[in-house]
């Protein structure tokens, strides 16, 4: 009847990590993605350590990869002033360009069939006496069956107004801007710049390269008219990003850029479908943990949708598992983030914010502990 027991509708790192695991658990697995691998995504390519271990089980080998670890924080306010600290776990830099090809690979060998260069254009959930499934149909009128489905298609798509979700409603003011960049930068630190209603990151990624990836908001570019002439504008104020604006060498012809995503809380499932990464929760860019998230949700999802494929639980304890599970591990760290970002943006809020937490370290400490798991 099925021609495929799972459906997984985008192929980040969530999709691909799922689509991973359940292959490996012997279900058939199809995962339908927008683009072609290898791509570049709008991100700050910093991972936390807590899924390192996770990842070299999956069959990553991070030393031939070429991860830059990373041990070190700073931040600085838009005048320049800089707080620098200790990271108690670390992470380390990887451009998802590599990371993801090299997980699309390892998909691959497990068996998973790939749809490349397909958007789905709509997932109905259909229930009928003998059992429900989903049908997922795509751009070109491709329709897939599958007994279950997974919504891992990041922080804007199509597919979160088709199926009508609440944040949805609320036009999202942000925009997310990334390049690669090569410059002179420690190679075992992150930092984060602050500028007017922004912030801008730099860390290592392989190769010895540097992703340079800010968020900023629609009414700054709509001001100043393009990218650059904001960046010239808004960014360079602050003396560490003009430095490295100015005197870095840029690898793209022009920058990666993304809108139309909210950080608003959402719904873990949605029509059936279970949401994971940041089709379930967008955390704001300066925790620095989207990427591990995503990687663990994807492992969360894999696991419970495994118990369902096998008959252990019925589809209501399957939605009822994922949601009790996704918020223990995320909810928290998702309500520290958007409360946190608040502290950041404005100039003379950003310069007390940063002498707060100079004057208090543990506090800092504390905040970013809140915004990251246990290794997994």
């Amino acid at each position: 009847m099925f021609r495929h027991d799972i459906v997984i509708i985008g192929g980040g790192l969530a999709g691909l990590v799922s689509s991973i695991e359940l292959a490996r658990s012997g279900w058939s697995v199809l995962v339908i993605e927008r683009k072609a691998y290898p791509f570049h995504r709008v991100c700050g390519e910093y991972i936390s350590n807590e899924v390192r271990p996770y990842l070299t089980h999956l069959g990553l080998n991070m030393n031939e990869l070429g991860v830059k670890n990373i041990s070190r924080f700073q931040f600085s306010s838009p005048s320049g002033r800089v707080l620098e600290t200790p990271l108690d776990l670390g992470g380390f830099g990887i451009s998802r360009y590599v990371l993801d090809f090299e997980l699309y690979q390892l998909a691959q060998r497990a068996g998973v069939q790939f749809v490349l260069g397909e958007a789905v254009e709509n997932a109905n959930f259909v229930a009928q006496k003998e059992g429900s499934f989903f049908e997922i149909t795509t751009q070109n009128g491709q329709i897939y069956r599958a007994k279950t489905a997974l919504g891992t298609y990041g922080k804007n798509a199509k597919m979160d107004k088709v199926l009508h979700r609440d944040f949805t409603h609320k036009k999202s003011p942000y925009v997310g801007v990334k390049y690669h960049i090569r410059t002179d930068f420690p190679q075992d630190l992150i930092a984060l710049h602050n500028f007017k209603a922004g912030y801008c990151g730099i860390s290592a990624i392989e190769a010895d390269k540097y992703c340079l990836c800010y968020l900023t908001t629609r009414d700054n570019l709509r001001q100043h008219g393009s990218v650059a002439q904001m960046e010239r504008a808004l960014l360079h104020q602050n003396p560490h990003l003009k430095r490295i604006f100015t005197e870095s060498t840029f690898l793209y012809d022009r920058p990666e850029v993304i809108n139309e995503f909210s950080f608003a809380p959402k719904q873990a499932i949605e029509n059936h479908i279970l949401m994971v990464g940041d089709a379930a929760g967008l955390i704001t860019p300066l925790c620095g943990n989207g990427m591990a998230m995503a990687i663990h949700g994807g492992k969360i999802a894999a696991a419970l949708t495994n118990q369902f494929l096998q008959g252990q639980i019925s589809r209501e304890a399957l939605e009822t598992n994922y949601h009790k599970t996704w918020r223990a591990q995320f909810s928290t760290r998702l309500w520290v983030g958007r409360n946190v970002q608040r502290l950041f943006g404005d100039k003379w809020l950003s310069e007390l914010t940063l002498s707060f937490f100079k004057t208090l370290p543990p506090v800092l400490k504390l905040v970013m502990k809140q915004t990251h798991g246990q290794v997994i």
